[in-house]
């Protein structure tokens, strides 16, 4: 196996595991199928848990509770890239409408977006209005903000509806939990729930 190949596995390997959102098992699937071409034996490969402490994370997922209450939809790791979010946002949202909840608006962050909290510190969440609807847009940007600077998070946003929401100096800390669903089934369980407490 050549170095370059090597050097991808093993930056994927800690990508994932670091990302916290990855079973052991689940990391291996993903690398089976993203290296399928090769026949690699991935048992070579320390695949191992992170040892991160939620400490950044689980605020941000009370701030996503709290948006939650007031019918944001907010999703952890939706999709792999923005066309992806997107598309799975409002599949959620069809999914929530079928069932007979209405939500005002939309936040999320892709797996890209993990990406580069990791690499850089700085996530990026994604927001607006289902309708497409600019003012409306705005709206759930600026309680999204809002919710974002009573959590204590220091936040990066020009206050237009074409800029993700930055949270800046956000050291990404996310550890593995088997009990938790995240993505957009998470995102369900949550809006839902938070939605028959009212």
């Amino acid at each position: 196996m050549n170095q370059d190949l090597v050097d991808e596995i093993e930056y994927m390997i800690d990508l994932l595991t670091k990302s916290g959102f990855f079973s052991q098992d689940e990391i291996l699937e993903i690398l089976e199928d993203q290296f399928i071409e090769y026949e690699i034996d991935f048992s070579e490969f320390d695949i191992s848990p992170n040892d991160f402490n939620n400490n950044n994370f689980s605020v941000l997922e009370k701030t996503f509770k709290k948006l939650s209450e007031k019918a944001i939809i907010c999703v952890h790791n939706c999709g792999y890239d923005f066309k992806e979010g997107v598309d799975d946002i409002y599949e959620l949202y069809v999914h929530l409408i079928n069932n007979k909840y209405s939500a005002l608006g939309f936040c999320f962050y892709t797996f890209e977006d993990v990406e580069q909290a990791i690499e850089r510190d700085i996530l990026k969440l994604t927001f607006g209005d289902f309708q497409r609807d600019e003012n409306k847009s705005l709206e759930i940007g600026e309680i999204v903000y809002q919710k974002l600077i009573d959590a204590k998070f220091k936040v990066n946003w020009d206050n237009t509806v074409n800029s993700p929401i930055e949270i800046i100096n956000f050291k990404w800390d996310k550890k593995y939990s088997e009990d938790t669903e995240y993505e957009i089934e998470g995102a369900y369980e949550l809006f839902t729930g938070v939605m028959n407490e009212k």
